[in-house]
């Protein structure tokens, strides 16, 4: 089993690298050189069109680094690839080679229950818990932004499981447990919403709250779960290996880029895990607390 909750919210929560390191390592000393030339030239020629030009540019290509920024943005861009990857016809696929295969999910050794709703069976679980912060800097949370919801605590599991591939019945063992670098395109559902700052809360949530020893005092919060159950129809990519004719799907050995989609003003994202996305997705009840 593969715990990924952890300390450092932020930087995990999504799973992903963002755009590739090396691209602004390129484009600054790039546009230091650039606003170096254009103030030369402007200085003796007295022509700020070059200037005008590169700064101009520079605005466009920070605009592209932005709209990329969000986390929604590098989701949509590995769904893009993942979606354009061709599916792998197991019979003929080659040890050591990427592959992806959609069909269904079927529990190993280990099974997992979620963490909220203690929905059973399941091959990956996730619970996250949103904090709402005014103007107020709440202690130990130096970096929490103001007037917006911040992750306050997750929750992250997986386990080693079976795929059965829908096209040829083939089955697949993926190893998504023990410490293997999982990358989850799956849909949280919010189950909480408290929105009023002095809403008492379910006992549900306190227990919830109290098993983790979080605090119970009434404040806006929103817990969302997420989880991928024994049957589910699933998209897996990753790399086979073959041992003793079992085929098994292991992370990646090594990073890869996703494709420049500059159709969709989308960026290249970095992969270095096993990708899971959830093929039919189940919507779960709502509980609003205004």
């Amino acid at each position: 089993m593969n715990d990924l909750s952890a300390a450092v919210l932020a930087d995990r929560q999504r799973h992903f690298a963002p755009v590739p390191a090396a691209v602004p390592r390129v484009l600054i000393p790039l546009f230091l050189a650039s606003i170096g030339v254009s103030i030369f030239i402007l200085v003796v020629v007295h022509n700020a069109a070059l200037l005008v030009s590169v700064l101009v540019v520079a605005a466009l290509v920070l605009g592209l680094f932005v709209w990329n920024a969000s986390a929604h943005r590098r989701s949509l861009a590995i769904r893009v690839f993942l979606e354009q990857f061709p599916e792998t016809d197991l019979v003929k696929a080659n040890d050591g080679q990427l592959v992806k295969v959609t069909g269904f999910a079927s529990c190993g050794d280990f099974s997992l229950e979620s963490s909220y709703e203690k929905a059973g069976r399941c091959v990956y679980t996730s619970t996250l818990l949103y904090e709402y912060h005014g103007c107020q800097l709440k202690q130990g949370r130096l970096n929490c932004r103001f007037f917006q919801w911040n992750l306050a605590y997750v929750e992250r599991l997986t386990a080693d499981f079976y795929i059965t591939d829908a096209e040829s019945g083939i089955r697949a063992l993926v190893k998504a447990g023990h410490d293997s670098r999982v990358i989850p395109l799956i849909h949280e559902n919010t189950l909480v919403n408290i929105t009023a700052p002095n809403r008492d809360l379910s006992s549900t949530m306190k227990k919830w709250l109290q098993g983790r020893r979080l605090s119970c005092e009434a404040r806006p919060m929103r817990l969302e779960e997420g989880y991928i159950r024994e049957g589910t129809c699933l998209t897996v990519m990753g790399m086979l290996n073959k041992k003793n004719d079992v085929l098994i799907l292991v992370p990646l050995p090594e990073t890869i880029s996703t494709n420049c989609l500059l159709q969709k003003f989308l960026l290249p994202v970095d992969l270095d895990g096993l990708l899971l996305k959830v093929t039919h997705t189940s919507t779960s009840n709502i509980i609003s607390l205004l």
